[in-house]
C-alpha cells in the first residue's frame, strides 16, 4: 500500500477492498467454470487405450473391450485410481499403471500373474499361486503346464506354503525327486507328496525346524534304501528321535541320535 493510499477515506479504502475481493471471487468462478467445460468437453474424450507390458493371457484387444464400456469422464476428470482397477479386474492382471496422454489417450502397463502352482482345498483345485506366493482366480482351462505343484492350507498362509515349497524343493533334489503336493494343516502340520509317490508327514515347528527335519531324513534315507533295494512308500518325520518309515513291502523305524552329524548313520530298529 502506497503513502497516497494509507491518507485515502475510510470508506473509499472498504470500496478498493470490496472491489479487490469482488474480482479475485469473479476470477475463481471463471476459472472453475472454465476447468468445467474442459471435463465436459468431447474434444477430449478419451478415445484410445495404448496397453503395454505383459499381454500373454489376454489380448490388448480384449481388454480394451473389458475396460472401456467401464470408464467415466474424459482425459481431464477420469478417475485414474478407478481406472486401475477397472484393469486389475481383468483375469490373470496382476498390476496396473495407468496414465493419461494428451489428448485424448490413456497408457496402461499391465503386469500379468506368473503361475506357480495349483492351490487346492477340500473342494478340490480352485485357485492358482503366482510366483509372489499370491492366490488369483483364472479359468483354470488356462493351464497348460501338467507338472505344477498343488499346495494347500489355511488362505492366509499361501505365501508360508509357497516359500516353504521352494525351500523343501531345494532339499528333496538329492532324492531325485519333485514335490507334488505340500499340505499345512490348520494346527500347523506339514505334509507333502513326492512324484514318486510317496507320502511324508514332516510334523510341526518352525519352518526352519521342518526344513532341518527334512534334510537330515534326504541325508539318511538312501542308505536304508540301498540295503532293502526297496522304494519309499511313505515316511513320518514326526518321531523325538528319528523316524519311520515304509519301503515297499518293509517297515522300519530308525532312531537318529539328536544333533546328529550329515554323515551320521541311523540305527534300524524293526
Amino acid at each position: 500500500m502506497t503513502a497516497a493510499a494509507l491518507y485515502l477515506p475510510p470508506d473509499i479504502r472498504l470500496l478498493n477492498a470490496v472491489s479487490t475481493l469482488l474480482f479475485v471471487i469473479a476470477a475463481a468462478a471463471l476459472m472453475a467454470l472454465g476447468v468445467g467445460a474442459l471435463g465436459r468437453a468431447q474434444v477430449f474424450a478419451i478415445r484410445s487405450i495404448q496397453i503395454e507390458g505383459d499381454v500373454h493371457r489376454n489380448s490388448a484387444a480384449t481388454i480394451r473391450a473389458h475396460a472401456m464400456p467401464q470408464l467415466a469422464g474424459n482425459l481431464f476428470n477420469i478417475d485414474l485410481p478407478v481406472a486401475r482397477a477397472v484393469f486389475q479386474s481383468v483375469p490373470w492382471v496382476r498390476g496396473a499403471v495407468v496414465r493419461r496422454v494428451w489428448p485424448d489417450q490413456l497408457a496402461v502397463r499391465l503386469e500379468e500373474h506368473q503361475v506357480a502352482a495349483l492351490w487346492g482345498s477340500g473342494e478340490g483345485i480352485d485357485r492358482l499361486v503366482n510366483t509372489h506366493g499370491e492366490l488369483f482366480d483364472a479359468n483354470l482351462g488356462d493351464i497348460e503346464d501338467d507338472s505344477l505343484p498343488t499346495l494347500s492350507g489355511p488362505e492366509a498362509s499361501a505365501a508360508q506354503v509357497f516359500a516353504m515349497y521352494q525351500r523343501l524343493g531345494t532339499v528333496v533334489q538329492p532324492l531325485r525327486a519333485r514335490i507334488e503336493t505340500l499340505a499345512l494343516s490348520g494346527r500347523g502340520s506339514w505334509r507333502m507328496t513326492l512324484d514318486t509317490g510317496a507320502r511324508i508327514e514332516l510334523g510341526r515347528g518352525t519352518d526352519d525346524e521342518v526344513v532341518t527335519r527334512t534334510a537330515l531324513f534326504v541325508r539318511t534315507l538312501p542308505q536304508l534304501t540301498a540295503r532293502y533295494e526297496r522304494p519309499l512308500v511313505a515316511a513320518d518325520l514326526r518321531h523325538r528321535d528319528g523316524y519311520a518309515v515304509r519301503l515297499k513291502d518293509v517297515v522300519t523305524l530308525l532312531d537318529i541320535p539328536p544333533g546328529a552329524a550329515p554323515g551320521a548313520k541311523p540305527t534300524d530298529r524293526r
